[in-house]
């Protein structure tokens, strides 16, 4: 495979746009704390064949020495960034000869359904050729994982906490947006939160994580939102037709097409506490969290944000 003429702005790599969606292994909920998994390489390339949009999502190392690839699998166990929490990083291992290190994955700009694993080999003498339809295991860095994924339910649970406590007390409450990052993990909410809720917050949010509530991975059609009444939940209907798959209320695939309203997409349900639409890596249990402390509450336009560390 030639290594020049990468395509223009927008396009697709010539071969990504054929290939079926990513599976992705770590939405199960049985698979939440599973770091291998074993699967099929479907396409490489070098990261300059790729349409500048999708280079973009991948800041090269500075101390980078070695030739970067996009690698595209059957299913993976790699969470891409994105919704507020960090990329999974690891390996990948051909007949345990070839070691592909994984530095980040990413969603594809140019084809939304795809997972693209950015990093190199080991070895410079690697070739395309030598990988490609190649069977692979991945390994997941399983420390960072869990740390990400205690993170982002922290989350979940003082957002929980906050709207149980402040809904009806903060004019125009409602829960904006969180980042589950280790050096800038947050909470941001419409509605202006004084810092005297801190207290209580903090309190309702150690109850919450002693309570050792079970975290359940689900997937839910519209009526499932309904039924429950929790419209509010319910994302555009433009977005519902980009994320929502045909499977059952546990993830399986479905054979055959179905409507907008027999479509589901994944939720995580904090039992007795909330519900989100959620796509990311959660442990099974709020407790599993560790300490989360509420820091110090900041208002900016009539918004606040709180930082939220979980600590080891």
């Amino acid at each position: 495979m030639s290594t020049s003429d990468h395509p223009s702005n927008g396009e697709s790599v010539p071969g990504i746009a054929q290939l079926p969606a990513t599976k992705l292994v770590f939405h199960s909920g049985a698979h939440q704390q599973t770091y291998e998994h074993k699967t099929r390489i479907a396409h490489i390339c070098p990261i300059e064949q790729l349409p500048e949009v999708d280079r973009s999502l991948f800041k090269v190392p500075s101390e980078a020495n070695a030739t970067l690839y996009a690698i595209v699998v059957e299913s993976t166990i790699f969470h891409p960034q994105g919704g507020g929490q960090p990329s999974d990083v690891g390996k990948m291992a051909i007949d345990g000869a070839i070691t592909f290190n994984v530095l980040t994955a990413r969603t594809s700009a140019t084809k939304p359904s795809i997972v693209m694993h950015f990093g190199h080999f080991t070895s410079d003498e690697t070739s395309i050729e030598d990988v490609t339809g190649r069977t692979v295991d991945q390994f997941v860095d399983a420390e960072k994982r869990t740390l990400f994924s205690r993170l982002h339910t922290a989350g979940h649970v003082l957002g929980a906490a906050t709207r149980t406590l402040l809904e009806s007390r903060v004019e125009n409450f409602d829960e904006l947006k969180a980042s589950h990052f280790p050096d800038s993990a947050a909470c941001e909410f419409q509605g202006s939160i004084d810092g005297k809720y801190k207290p209580e917050i903090q309190t309702a949010v150690d109850e919450s994580v002693a309570k050792d509530a079970e975290v359940r991975i689900g997937w839910w059609t519209k009526e499932d939102f309904r039924k429950r009444n929790l419209q509010r939940l319910l994302i555009p209907d433009e977005d519902w037709k980009a994320i929502a798959i045909a499977v059952d209320e546990i993830g399986e695939e479905m054979q055959g097409g179905a409507d907008d309203e027999q479509t589901r997409i994944r939720v995580v349900d904090i039992v007795g506490a909330e519900v989100y639409p959620c796509g990311g890596t959660h442990v099974p249990t709020t407790k599993q969290c560790g300490k989360v402390t509420v820091k110090k509450i900041s208002r900016s336009k009539g918004n606040s944000r709180m930082g939220r560390p979980s600590e080891l």
